[in-house]
């Protein structure tokens, strides 16, 4: 199964960015996403920003990963 996590372009040199995504931070090149800037929300997949999101869209997702976190606690 693969799947692209919502995540804040916090630091970006180059095509370098380190993204954070619920507190996760962790590296993802820019690549495909030749104009991405500091503070863009991204989908990033297999270590790659693949496109842009809306701020909703990410928080109804960061939102899902929450629930299903609470549901592994129990």
């Amino acid at each position: 199964m693969c799947l692209a996590i919502p995540a804040r372009i916090i630091e970006l040199e180059g095509d370098k960015a380190i993204v954070d995504a619920m507190g996760n931070r962790f590296k993802a090149k820019t690549t495909l996403l030749p104009d991405a800037k500091l503070g863009d929300l991204v989908l990033v997949h297999a270590g790659f920003a693949i496109s842009r999101v809306d701020e909703e869209e990410a928080r109804k997702t960061w939102e899902l990963f929450s629930e299903i976190e609470d549901l592994n606690a129990e």
